[in-house]
């Protein structure tokens, strides 16, 4: 019904674009109620159901000729044209070769993102995340080739769609936190000429806020555009209406007896409503994917693609009224100089109200009622075309900026009656973020949807809040769970978390930690292994060299070892913690008590594999000089253990791992710091032990009674050399290992006649080794057997 104003001068509303726009716009061609008659003589083209092909040379000149549409609606395969054939030829290789060929090709964003951070560390850090999202895009683009050219229902390709979604949602995530965060006064979407509007957004943070979001979800469905658009071709045509004028002008030339079926008689845009008659039918399909269009257009955040798409398709009178939206404002309203254009609608309240009444009234196809709802601010009649998640968050924030912007300019002095005729709950609801969300909530707790979704909805929701504690404990919740996190997602969790940090904010420290350690897990289960010192960094320094050494157990190549270890040092990792850390760890595994041996020489016991590891853990310690010492306390506490279990062999293995040159390369360290003191304790005591282990390996060859002529050579040089020293070497370790019976075995064989080993000692020396077996005796009598060692009989 018209509405009526107290004001002579004030035009009267209705619910139809035609007459609005004669109202509140300078009238155009389109927008006059022509008679039938007089269209039915303008000799128009050929409706779409007549066999005739369609050129471009029957489009109307005096429209936009551009071929926008075309790159705007791009064909599923357009992407594709400038694809190389190595390109194809590679990718379709790697689809043949793996099982899953889309996680496959996307494992290559776990370097590229630690590259990208490494490369923008010391610049901006927003330029990073436009890295983060670019990398995320162009992987994106690559998976939806490979979907393109799989097999419909192929298992493969359906794996290939999970990670294109989830990368997908990764990317605009980064888009949205580079929004949020970059800069809060970038607003696009309205033309803010008016001082008080400038001044709003810019003291008003929650609409500011609002609006980055608001362009953020408009730009991820520019993004989509082209996914749910028809080729739109059909609908650039200079006759609005084509197939209902054919038929009218061929119900005009025949009897009406054959034509039962009621159609409009008149073409302007009213017509429809106000007759209460239907178009042809081709010509209401063609209306309706045309308003669906024009919505995903506006959705996108395109209204001059729109309004361009509507005079394109015969229908100005319909761009007209998308265009009154703006903001009026007159540069000459103080007077001045030159004159400047005028911007805007001065009868925006006017047009408002009318979209509104437009968006309630049910006659009009849903699409239609849409494009208005979002126009107006009408968020009831919005929601229904609203598909997903992205379309009704848009909905909520985009009514509630509208909103806020009504509010502001009634507050400011600046409002229209007209606005009083729009519900009262829309001009006094109080919007917030967090009451966006709970509405939104309620809405969407009808919609099922799989749990990666949720994270994601969950993360982006948060970030729109601010809500850094909230996003955390969200995070340290899908962790606990028994179900994975996908990889991606762990890989976009740890980097917000660096990101984060960066900028200084206040983060739940365990939270990050647990983060960074899924993260780690996953480079190590994945072989990632140039990737792990990096974030093993950026975790406390204690746990940082726990969790790098549990790593390097599992490294046992070599040269995969040096690497690995020139990895941590890059990142700044206590590499001699980590290295001594590592030893300890494995050394320590399965690790028996001493024994006492017994009496009699033992064949040798065979060396395990647990051994092995044990004896090449001491390379971890010899790559690096300044550890020399280390690795002699190191491997001095393996070889005790290896020689209490009568592992000799193996005892001889790692002595064999310490370089020769080790005690030499102690000396010459302490003598460059400048230090004129003797070594440490610690450092001198491990070169005794050393020494002394070496001196124990040779009593292995003291009791062993098999001749040959390199030993007969080795006895002789030992008679004259260092028999006596190594005697009393040998001595000390049996007597300070508790090994008695056999430090008075030693004593027998120094007395035999079969080696005379006595006549290489001096009587000093001879008295001196006689009163270290006497203290042997009275020790072993203390622990109730005799002299040597034997049970007393009773």
């Amino acid at each position: 019904s018209p509405g009526t104003s107290t004001t002579p001068a004030r035009p009267q509303l209705r619910q139809t674009p035609g007459s609005l726009l004669k109202q509140t716009f300078t009238p155009r061609s389109a927008l006059r109620n022509p008679d039938v008659s007089a269209i039915l003589g303008t000799g128009s083209r050929t409706p779409r159901f007549v066999n005739t092909p369609r050129t471009k040379g029957s489009l109307s000149m005096n429209l936009d000729d551009s071929d926008w549409t075309n790159s705007l609606f791009p064909s599923p395969l357009s992407g594709m044209v400038d694809t190389s054939f190595t390109e194809d030829v590679s990718m379709s290789a790697l689809m043949l070769k793996e099982d899953d060929p889309g996680e496959a090709s996307s494992l290559s964003l776990f370097p590229d993102f630690l590259q990208s951070y490494l490369r923008h560390a010391s610049t901006d850090v927003f330029d990073l995340l436009e890295e983060y999202e670019a990398l995320c895009q162009d992987k994106v683009s690559m998976l939806q080739k490979m979907v393109l050219r799989s097999a419909p229902g192929q298992q493969k390709s359906s794996k290939t769609v999970s990670i294109t979604w989830l990368l997908q949602q990764e990317m605009v995530t980064w888009r949205l936190i580079t929004s949020l965060y970059r800069c809060n006064t970038q607003i696009n979407h309205f033309i803010l000429e008016k001082a008080v509007m400038e001044q709003f957004f810019q003291k008003g943070n929650v609409v500011r806020q609002s609006q980055l979001v608001v362009d953020w979800l408009e730009s991820i469905a520019k993004d989509e555009i082209g996914d749910f658009s028809d080729n739109i071709e059909y609908y650039a045509k200079s006759v609005y209406w084509e197939n209902t004028l054919h038929t009218l002008k061929l119900r005009r030339n025949q009897s009406s007896g054959g034509f039962s079926r009621p159609l409009v008689t008149e073409l302007d845009p009213d017509a429809p409503i106000r007759q209460k008659r239907p178009l042809a039918d081709l010509d209401r399909e063609d209306d309706t994917r045309l308003l669906k269009n024009l919505f995903n257009l506006i959705r996108a955040g395109m209204t001059d693609e729109a309004q361009r798409l509507c005079k394109r398709c015969g229908q100005a009178w319909r761009a007209a009224t998308l265009e009154g939206w703006k903001l009026y404002h007159d540069p000459n309203i103080n007077g001045g100089g030159e004159l400047q254009a005028v911007e805007g609608n001065p009868h925006r309240s006017v047009w408002k109200v009318c979209c509104w009444r437009m968006a309630e009234e049910e006659q009009f196809n849903k699409y239609e009622r849409a494009i208005y709802a979002a126009l107006s601010g009408n968020l009831k009649q919005l929601l229904p075309v609203c598909e997903s998640w992205e379309d009704t968050v848009w909905a909520y924030f985009r009514v509630m900026v509208d909103t806020l912007v009504e509010q502001e300019i009634c507050s400011s002095g600046l409002g229209s009656e007209e606005l009083e005729e729009l519900p009262r709950e829309f001009l006094e609801t109080n919007w917030t973020l967090e009451k966006v969300f709970e509405e939104l909530q309620a809405t969407e707790s009808k919609r099922v949807l799989d749990a990666t979704k949720e994270h994601y909805h969950l993360i982006q929701k948060l970030v729109i809040l601010g809500d850094l504690d909230g996003l955390l404990e969200e995070f340290s919740d899908w962790l606990g769970r028994s179900t994975a996190l996908p990889a991606h997602l762990l890989r976009f969790m740890s980097h917000l978390v660096l990101f984060y940090r960066s900028l200084g904010m206040q983060l739940k420290e365990e939270v990050c930690v647990d983060v960074l350690k899924a993260y780690i897990s996953l480079l190590v289960k994945e072989k990632q292994v140039d990737l792990i010192a990096f974030y093993v960094s950026h975790l406390p320094a204690d746990m940082a060299v726990s969790q790098y050494a549990q790593f390097l157990e599992e490294v046992t190549e070599t040269e995969q070892r040096k690497h690995c270890l020139e990895l941590a040092t890059q990142a700044g990792l206590d590499v001699a913690a980590i290295t001594k850390t590592v030893v300890e760890t494995i050394r320590e595994r399965d690790t028996d008590e001493f024994a006492h041996h017994d009496l009699t020489p033992a064949l040798d016991t065979a060396t395990t594999v647990e051994d092995q590891q044990k004896i090449d853990v001491i390379d971890w310690l010899v790559f690096d000089p300044a550890q020399r010492a280390e690795a002699l306390k190191q491997s001095n506490a393996i070889m005790r253990k290896f020689l209490a279990s009568k592992k000799h062999d193996a005892a001889k293995m790692v002595f064999a791992k310490v370089p020769e040159d080790s005690m030499r390369e102690i000396y010459r360290q302490w003598e460059e710091q400048g230090m004129d003191t003797p070594l440490p304790a610690e450092d001198e005591n491990a070169i005794r032990e050393h020494l002394c282990i070496r001196a124990y390996l040779v009593r292995s060859r003291i009791f062993d009674t098999e001749e040959d002529s390199e030993r007969a050579h080795q006895m002789t040089l030992l008679r004259r050399l260092c028999l006596t020293m190594m005697s009393f070497l040998l001595l000390t370790v049996l007597q300070r290992t508790e090994r008695h019976q056999e430090s008075l075995r030693l004593a027998d064989i120094i007395a035999s006649d079969q080696h005379r080993l006595y006549e290489v000692f001096s009587k000093d020396e001879l008295q001196k080794f006689l009163q270290k077996m006497r203290e042997s005796s009275l020790l072993l009598l203390d622990k109730g057997l005799d002299p040597l060692g034997y049970e007393i009989q009773p």
